[in-house]
C-alpha cells in the first residue's frame, strides 16, 4: 500500500511538472545572457591596429513565461517577470515584435555610424519620412490623440526623422507635461496635443505609450562599416556601437586597455537614452568579469540595486563616456 501511494504521489509531482511546462501564461520572463566583444561585430575601414581593451554590448534573453519560468522568475534574483502588455503591444504577435526590434537595431547602427563620423569631422547626410506610430501599450496615455499609422513629423516644433529621437524627447519633460506634435494623417498634416503618464517602470519618467519605428531613412556613410548583429536586437547599443567605430578610427585606444561594458540608446544630438532590463545586464557584465559598466543616468539607481563588484559610470551624453575613458587610461 506504501509503494502504491508514493508511486501515485509520483505521477502526480510529473503530471503537475509537464502541466508547469505546457502552461504559458500571459508574463515574460527576463534573464541576464551575454556581454558580446564588439570587435566580433564592428569592422571599419581604415581600421587602425586592434587595442588591448574591449569594448561590449550586453544582452537579455525575454521569453514567454510557463508555470514554472514564472516561479522561478519571481524568486531568482537576477530574473524578472514582466506582463505581457509591459512587453509586446496588444495587436502584435511575438514574430511582428522581434521584426520591429530588428528595425530598431537596424536604427541603432545607422545612428552610431553617423554619430562617431560627425565627431570625426565627416560629412553625413540622413535621408528619412518620419517616424511611424505602429501601435498603443495598455493604457497608453497618447491613445485617442494619437493613431496607429500617423507619421510624426515635429516634436515640440522640432523635426524628427528618427523613433530614438522621439523617445529621448518625450523624455526630457515632467510626467503629466503636454507634448506638442504634427502627424501626417491621411495626406494632411495635423496638430496634436498629447498629455504624457508615468512610465510603467519609472513613475517619475513621462511616456506617451506608443511604439513607434523610423520609415525608411538613409544616412549616406562615406566610410564601408560593417556591422553584423546576428540575431540581437533593439536600440540598447546605440553607445557602444558609436563607441566602438571611434575606436577603430581613431589611433588611440579609447578603452585605455581595460574592459569596458554598456547599455544606452544614442540620438543625433549624442544623448544617451535610458534602456529596459539593466539589472540583467549588469548581472551579464560582471559573469563576463568585465570591470566598467557605462549606464544611462535614468538608469543609474536600479544599475546600483543590481552591481556588487563592477564600477558603475553614469552618463547623459556621449561626451561624458569618452572624457570617463580618458581618465582610466593605463
Amino acid at each position: 500500500m506504501k509503494a502504491k501511494k508514493l508511486i501515485t504521489i509520483f505521477l502526480l509531482v510529473l503530471f503537475l511538472g509537464f502541466a508547469g511546462y505546457f502552461i504559458e501564461l500571459d508574463y515574460y520572463v527576463v534573464r541576464p545572457s551575454r556581454a558580446v566583444n564588439l570587435k566580433d561585430i564592428v569592422e571599419a575601414e581604415d581600421l587602425y591596429s586592434l587595442d588591448s581593451g574591449n569594448f561590449y554590448l550586453l544582452t537579455v534573453t525575454q521569453s514567454q513565461a510557463n508555470i514554472i519560468s514564472a516561479a522561478i522568475g519571481v524568486i531568482h534574483p537576477q530574473m524578472r517577470l514582466n506582463p505581457r502588455e509591459r512587453v509586446i503591444p496588444r495587436e502584435m504577435d511575438e514574430k511582428e515584435y522581434r521584426e520591429l526590434l530588428r528595425e530598431h537595431m537596424s536604427e541603432s547602427k545607422h545612428i552610431a555610424q553617423v554619430v562617431a563620423l560627425r565627431r570625426l569631422n565627416y560629412n553625413v547626410d540622413i535621408k528619412s519620412d518620419g517616424v511611424e506610430v505602429i501601435d498603443f501599450l495598455e493604457d497608453a496615455p497618447a491613445e485617442g490623440y494619437l493613431e496607429a499609422g500617423d507619421i510624426i513629423k515635429y516634436l515640440d516644433n522640432k523635426p524628427v526623422m528618427l523613433a530614438s529621437e522621439v523617445q529621448l524627447l518625450v523624455k526630457d519633460r515632467n510626467v503629466g507635461d503636454e507634448v506638442a506634435l504634427e502627424v501626417l494623417r491621411n495626406n494632411q498634416l495635423v496638430k496634436i496635443s498629447s498629455p504624457t503618464g508615468p512610465h510603467p517602470d519609472d513613475e517619475t519618467l513621462p511616456f506617451l505609450g506608443i511604439y513607434i519605428q523610423t520609415m525608411p531613412w538613409e544616412p549616406l556613410i562615406p566610410l564601408n562599416i560593417k556591422m553584423d548583429t546576428g540575431n540581437i536586437g533593439g536600440p540598447s547599443a546605440g553607445m557602444m556601437f558609436t563607441l566602438e567605430i571611434l575606436n577603430q578610427l581613431t589611433p588611440e585606444d579609447l578603452t585605455g586597455g581595460n574592459e569596458v561594458a554598456g547599455t544606452g540608446t544614442i540620438d543625433l544630438e549624442e544623448r544617451i537614452g535610458r534602456v529596459g532590463g539593466v539589472p540583467q545586464k549588469v548581472f551579464s557584465a560582471e559573469n563576463a568579469g568585465i570591470e566598467y559598466f557605462l549606464v544611462p543616468e535614468g538608469n543609474y539607481q536600479e544599475a546600483q540595486n543590481a552591481a556588487r563588484n563592477i564600477t558603475l559610470v553614469p552618463v547623459t551624453e556621449l561626451e561624458d563616456a569618452l572624457q570617463f575613458l580618458e581618465s582610466i587610461v593605463e
